[in-house]
């Protein structure tokens, strides 16, 4: 039996799985990035979290074939280098050779999306397909593309920013420095603020009642939990939030004519009443008749980084 490391290296937190052929974490390390710092001192956390994990699976550095890392940022896998992550206040900085100094074991680098895609690609919700676009909504949102069973990060390694990919033009201004990107629309921190203006717009609406007369409480999945409730107003915020991912997955799929899409993240917990009102939104707006992607939930939450991670040098 084989056996890799997958490291999930975030701005919050280092997430390291020991993982088998079957793609199973058979141990867990975990320890704070506490970024920003230098990289030299998260390499070595890096190899500590390492260590943890070996040791809750009952193996050694002698029993591993090689360790893969996801870091946010534009990444150079070719180089080694992370060429800017905002994240980790990292430029230009050799992680893999870092890294493989600290553990002395071959390493390889690629971006956190791109390897949580692969993960669900490899063991998840994508199984089995060669050809995935991978969405994550969260505070922002995160994308990963697959084609040919490989990841597809462009000439330059930095594509695959599938949050922001303009969609309204002269539209909301975005982090990134532009305006109308699909992060503005389709994130949760965007149906946070959707969900705010309605209830702002409908002081009847029962989603003051269910977050406590308090705006600031109001969460990813509160629109969809007073729209069950029978809420006008909520429902209005759902089927809103849904055009807008709906236009996105269509123009991604116009694009890459992917096998499959996933959507991960919290807000994909909603299951199909989320899944299944975008997948009318493609079917009704589609640019061929016969595309047949599918449009489904990611099922490897947290560990899709690390799976994928683990088989970046296969």
């Amino acid at each position: 039996m084989r056996y890799r490391i997958g490291v999930d290296l975030g701005g919050t937190n280092i997430a390291v799985g020991v993982v088998d052929e079957e793609y199973r974490i058979l141990g867990r390390g975990k320890i704070k990035t506490r970024a920003p710092r230098p990289a030299e001192e998260i390499a070595a956390d890096m190899a500590s979290a390492c260590r943890m994990a070996l040791s809750e699976a009952g193996l050694t550095e002698a029993d591993v074939e090689w360790i893969g890392v996801g870091s946010p940022g534009i990444i150079d896998p070719v180089a080694g280098l992370v060429e800017f992550s905002n994240n980790l206040d990292f430029h230009h900085v050799p992680l893999r050779r870092l890294f493989s100094e600290a553990t002395g074991k071959p390493v390889f680098l690629e971006n956190d999306a791109n390897v949580a895609a692969f993960g669900e690609a490899l063991a998840g919700g994508a199984r089995g397909f060669s050809d995935v676009v991978a969405l994550t909504l969260g505070t922002g949102v995160g994308g990963g593309i697959i084609i040919g069973g490989k990841i597809y990060a462009g000439s330059n390694h930095a594509g695959a920013e599938l949050g922001h990919v303009g969609m309204v033009y002269g539209g909301l201004p975005c982090s990134c420095g532009h305006s109308g990107c699909v992060e503005m629309y389709c994130s949760v921190k965007a149906l946070i603020r959707q969900t705010r203006e309605k209830m702002r717009a409908r002081p009847d609406s029962a989603m003051w009642q269910m977050c406590g007369g308090d705006i600031e409480q109001v969460g990813g999945r509160l629109a969809f939990q007073a729209q069950r409730a029978g809420d006008e107003a909520a429902g209005e915020v759902v089927r809103q939030y849904i055009d807008y991912l709906g236009y996105a997955v269509t123009n991604f799929i116009s694009i890459f004519q992917p096998q499959i899409v996933l959507i991960g993240g919290g807000i994909s917990h909603e299951g199909e009443p989320l899944l299944g009102p975008v997948r009318a939104y493609v079917r009704a707006h589609r640019l061929f008749e016969n595309a047949a992607t599918r449009v489904e939930a990611a099922t490897l939450s947290n560990d899709a980084g690390i799976i994928g991670a683990a088989f970046l040098g296969i």
